[in-house]
């Protein structure tokens, strides 16, 4: 009995812990710059670039890419976001998980299949962010919606290692 507490516990602080930590940001969104990245405007007028966690879009001049960015844009541009942040990425973006009218705009870009669940950092997402996250890219995968209508869609993080060394 008392180990089974424990593991309930465990279980609790490992699902709830990361998201007490994570920072506040709201503000409105004033650019996107592609399908997973956003400037907010906050209150006091100070820009922050925000990486949508969890998830990673077609680059721009991948297929997909300028729809990943327009699918973002309806979503988000010139809304209030509010965005649960607890990293910033090497390029000093924040990473986060943007809410709009309590709605996950980052689920709904795997939704909508103009994204993947990025399943490398998948270990930095709430379990149950990473489950839905998970499952949502099954759907849409086998629904052939979005880039998942091409016969062999091409990860971003494929598609940047090919750009990479092709430039080298």
């Amino acid at each position: 009995m008392f180990c089974r507490k424990i593991g309930a516990l465990i279980l609790a602080l490992v699902v709830v812990v990361p998201l007490a930590w994570a920072d506040i940001l709201v503000g409105k969104v004033v650019a996107v710059a592609d399908g997973d990245t956003i400037t907010v405007l906050d209150d006091t007028k100070v820009q922050h670039k925000i990486r949508l966690a969890g998830i990673d879009a077609p680059e721009r001049k991948q297929p997909f890419g300028q729809r990943a960015k327009e699918q973002l844009s309806d979503l988000v541009f010139g809304k209030s976001v509010q965005v649960e942040t607890e990293k910033v990425d090497r390029y000093g973006r924040q990473i986060g998980k943007v809410l709009i009218d309590g709605r996950d705009a980052n689920l709904a870009m795997v939704t909508a299949g103009m994204a993947w669940h990025y399943k490398k950092y998948q270990t930095e997402q709430a379990s149950s962010d990473r489950l839905m996250y998970a499952s949502a890219e099954e759907h849409a995968r086998a629904g052939r919606v979005g880039l998942w209508r091409e016969p062999a869609p091409v990860a971003p993080w494929d598609w940047r290692r090919g750009e990479r060394q092709a430039g080298q």
